[in-house]
């Protein structure tokens, strides 16, 4: 979980997608379950596949995920959404350990172009120096709040 690698560019050769269109939904036992596309779920699948071993570091510091989307369509699409699901398979390709604040401080850079004809997600992952992380204080702050919820609940 070093920083052996402080600056990473790779290009993963798939069709960007999104988790949030197309959801499927199921009720089961009374709750309701959102399951990602198909189209999704391909995506994920053929880019877990050529994301190369030598990025799979559990980054565990403050980075930058500058992501350049080019799509095959020029429908309307949210670069958030594409964001989320981009970071969702870095996690899951055990690139970055968790794609929570403390780890993935920023996306600037990241933007959607048109290629029709080649379709792909070129990233570069660099570090983030003098950035705030927040885990160290998060459990002090949960356990001043819990104290603080007992004390209005006794009274």
């Amino acid at each position: 979980m070093g920083k052996d690698l402080v600056n990473r560019k790779f290009t993963i050769p798939v069709v960007p997608r999104t988790k949030k269109n197309s959801q499927q939904v199921f009720v089961r036992n009374g709750r309701i379950i959102n399951i990602p596309s198909k189209l999704y779920q391909q995506f994920e699948k053929e880019g877990l596949k050529v994301i190369h071993e030598k990025y799979r570091k559990k980054i565990d510091y403050p980075v930058n995920i500058k992501a350049v989307f080019y799509v095959e369509t020029r429908r309307r699409i949210d670069l958030t959404n594409l964001l989320e699901a981009l970071d969702d398979m870095l996690v899951k390709a055990e690139v970055i350990l968790d794609d929570n604040r403390d780890i993935v401080a920023s996306h600037n850079g990241s933007v959607v172009y048109w290629d029709k004809e080649n379709p792909r997600i070129e990233v570069e992952i660099t570090e983030v120096k003098n950035y705030e992380r927040w885990k160290a204080n998060e459990k002090s702050k949960i356990k001043t709040n819990s104290r603080i919820s007992r004390r209005n609940i006794k009274k």
